[in-house]
């Protein structure tokens, strides 16, 4: 029997991802064996026994970017965790182990390289952490999901696969009536899909406040806001203020595959999964990239797409002013459009799990 473990997680963008995988390598080989290794306390050991599969979590997180003594008790978790990677490989005894990138990624590859088991790193980003730029000098393969990456990693190691998009968004069974219903919204108006991630993003949400009175008289013209749950009371406050009665806030949407079936146009953050999926969904998008994140890799998500008459980009400082007019003239707009949808499409990968799965499979001994 072939035993795979994966390895990752912390956030949706890591563990969906590495779900998919493990689902199109049993699609592949139905008595695989397969087991998870995630972080304590972070959603992969919800969300994977969730989904069917084993999961060991270690105690394990990251590194203050100040100098911190909290640093010190990372060390000491460091330590403890590849102590512990090392047994978890010694008894289960895989084939190939693969890192999604997370906390719970870099002592298990670490180690599993070092016992001599194949390594494979599944790279969302456009631009790599350093986790994955150290992994990358003893992994067997590394699996992309954008060009150009060979300035960070080893060329021959490379192979583009893309990023495994949920199934339920690729295969979605549901249309646009469905999507409308859903939401309780008219399908005789454009929708305005805001997304901010499931935490909530600040200048986005600010964005829609400031430009209230202009949406609510634009009648035809319909929103749907998720807020994230710190922002949704808020949210609230200012619709009941300014009358916006064609504004629909959730805190959180669950249903993405009819979220993305009602919109129009989309507002979003430049996470690496979301970027996949907007390649998937084929919608006009007006990406705002959090300014928050490592190395400004959301933006060079974004400029992926930009580069390729794909997607609009407006930075973080310059969304209150000027994102929700851009949506408005794309809502206008046919002919611009019509080409961003097709331009992003040509980005689209959908079968990037199986195509994961196969170079995994390549590295069995």
């Amino acid at each position: 029997m072939k035993k795979v473990i994966i390895s990752g997680g912390g956030t949706g963008g890591h563990v969906f991802p590495a779900i998919a995988i493990a689902m199109a390598l049993k699609e592949k080989i139905p008595d695989i064996d397969i087991l998870f290794v995630g972080a304590k306390g972070k959603i992969e050991m919800e969300k994977v026994p969730e989904a069917g599969f084993k999961i060991i979590g270690l105690s394990i997180s990251g590194f203050q970017r100040k100098l911190s003594m909290k640093n010190l008790v990372v060390v000491f978790k460091l330590m403890k965790a590849l102590v512990k990677s090392r047994m978890i490989l010694s008894s289960f005894k895989p084939d190939v182990v693969i890192g999604v990138g997370g906390y719970a990624s870099g002592p298990v590859l670490r180690v599993a390289a070092s016992m001599g088991i194949p390594t494979l790193i599944q790279e969302q980003n456009s631009f790599p952490g350093i986790t994955n730029r150290l992994l990358a000098k003893s992994a067997s393969t590394i699996c992309v999901a954008y060009e150009g990456l060979e300035k960070f990693f080893p060329k021959e190691k490379i192979v583009l696969t893309g990023n495994p998009v949920r199934d339920t968004i690729l295969n979605s069974k549901s249309n646009r009536d469905a999507a409308f219903m859903h939401f309780g919204i008219d399908n005789t108006k454009k929708i305005i899909l805001v997304l901010g991630g499931s935490g909530g993003a600040k200048q986005i949400n600010e964005s829609i406040t400031c430009s209230l009175k202009r949406i609510a008289l634009n009648r035809n013209v319909q929103v749907i806001w998720q807020t994230g749950r710190a922002y949704f009371d808020y949210a609230n406050i200012y619709l009941s203020k300014f009358g916006a009665i064609n504004v629909f806030p959730f805190e959180f949407i669950s249903r993405m595959d009819l979220a993305y079936l009602a919109a129009d146009v989309i507002i979003s953050r430049a996470g690496a999964m979301t970027i996949s999926e907007l390649c998937i969904v084929g919608k006009p998008a007006i990406l705002v990239p959090s300014p928050n994140v490592t190395e400004d890799h959301q933006t060079k998500n974004a400029m992926s797409l930009v580069d390729k008459s794909a997607a609009f980009l407006i930075s973080d400082t310059d969304a209150k002013e000027k994102v929700i007019g851009l949506a408005l003239e794309l809502l206008a707009n046919d002919e611009i459009s019509v080409r961003l949808r097709e331009n992003i499409l040509k980005m689209g990968i959908r079968d990037a799990a199986s195509r994961i799965a196969n170079e995994a499979i390549k590295l069995f001994k």
